[in-house]
């Protein structure tokens, strides 16, 4: 056999060789890619997105669309050949596992925490809207979750309404941890509470719970890594009670990062006119119930997402412009946004055709 065509054949072996190898080796990584794409103003799978009844609403055009990631499941084993491709694929990113499941977290438990992350972004999203349209909300703190195993497993259960503790009045989720911590542990905390059942018969009723009840907790002492205090074991949140109904139908999506795009499609469905002038525009990012917009994970893939589906425009967090700018895809006029506020002055600027003075994203933030 000449020397040539054996080294040829040498080299070919090789090279089969090392991709079977590559195949059978696993890696710990995972991929996200771009995910679908959807308008908030229009239908999905056959049904409005945003619905809303007992309010007059008003037609729209254009497009809000939120925008998602798609990621490999937690039991997912990549191996060396998929993360070589996913390195060099120009759309897709591979992260470490740790990255997208922490601590060894299942992908029961990640649906579970986006699915809980997604519901409280509607929450947000419709508040800061009505908050925005001078439509009062009643809101007020109750316990979010408890910690099982806890002082307060037991005493205390989810959707209880926290009105004091100690005597002092709770007006948001973060006066209950001040309240608490001031105390040593082992020394007793008093909730005055209106327990979940009560409250949501009262809700039912379009009425206002008034008989409370205290309910005393022996603190104990914090295990985690932050400094050591007193602590019942439980989180507090905030729940509403709006004027009028809003449902947002969207299956199969998860987490917090479509809560500034539902906000403002629930606006513009309000509101005469239509925000986006008919124009496309797409966006991300959490909010919460006073407006400000919050950093998303994976803005690359959805502004590659968001531009294959023909968006020109998109709302971008200000902590996610730097990474967003790098790599933009051509086409696609990434905007700047830290508020509600400033999202529809964008969009104002995107209707009247004054985009020369949109706040665009740059590397630098």
């Amino acid at each position: 056999m000449p020397r040539r065509t054996a080294t040829m054949l040498a080299s070919t072996l090789m090279l089969i060789a090392l991709l079977c190898a590559g195949v059978f080796i696993k890696v710990p990584y995972s991929e996200m890619s771009p995910g679908p794409t959807v308008n908030t103003l229009a239908e999905h799978d056959g049904e409005p997105v945003l619905q809303i009844s007992g309010r007059k609403t008003y037609p729209t055009t254009g497009h809000l669309n939120m925008t998602t990631v798609r990621v490999t499941s937690a039991d997912y084993n990549m191996n060396l050949v998929e993360a070589v491709y996913g390195w060099l694929a120009h759309d897709n990113k591979v992260v470490p596992h740790d990255t997208l499941y922490p601590d060894g977290k299942t992908e029961q438990q990640s649906t579970q925490e986006n699915a809980e992350e997604f519901t409280q972004s509607q929450e947000s999203a419709k508040v800061a809207a009505l908050k925005k349209l001078g439509i009062p909300v009643r809101s007020w703190v109750i316990v979010a979750t408890v910690l099982k195993g806890s002082p307060a497993e037991g005493r205390l259960h989810a959707g209880d309404v926290v009105k004091a503790v100690d005597g002092t009045d709770v007006k948001a989720p973060g006066d209950v941890a001040k309240l608490v911590t001031r105390h040593k542990a082992g020394q007793d905390v008093v909730f005055t509470i209106v327990p979940a059942k009560e409250q949501a018969a009262a809700e039912k009723a379009q009425k206002t719970a008034l008989r409370t009840r205290n309910v005393t907790i022996t603190t104990a002492k914090s295990h985690d890594s932050g400094q050591q205090r007193a602590i019942v074991g439980i989180s507090a949140g905030n729940d509403h009670t709006f004027p009028f109904t809003i449902d947002i139908k969207l299956a199969d999506v998860g987490g917090p990062s479509a809560g500034l795009m539902f906000a403002l499609g629930i606006v513009d469905k309000l509101t005469p006119g239509d925000l986006t002038g008919g124009k496309f525009v797409a966006g991300t990012g959490t909010i919460d119930d006073d407006g400000h917009v919050g950093p998303i994970g994976g803005v690359e893939m959805k502004t590659v997402g968001a531009r294959s589906k023909g968006a020109r425009f998109f709302l971008t967090p200000k902590d996610n412009c730097a990474a967003a700018a790098k790599d933009g895809p051509d086409g696609l006029t990434l905007v700047r946004v830290d508020t509600l506020d400033d999202a529809l002055k964008a969009l104002e600027d995107i209707r009247t055709g004054k985009t020369a003075d949109l706040p665009e994203c740059t590397t630098e933030g």
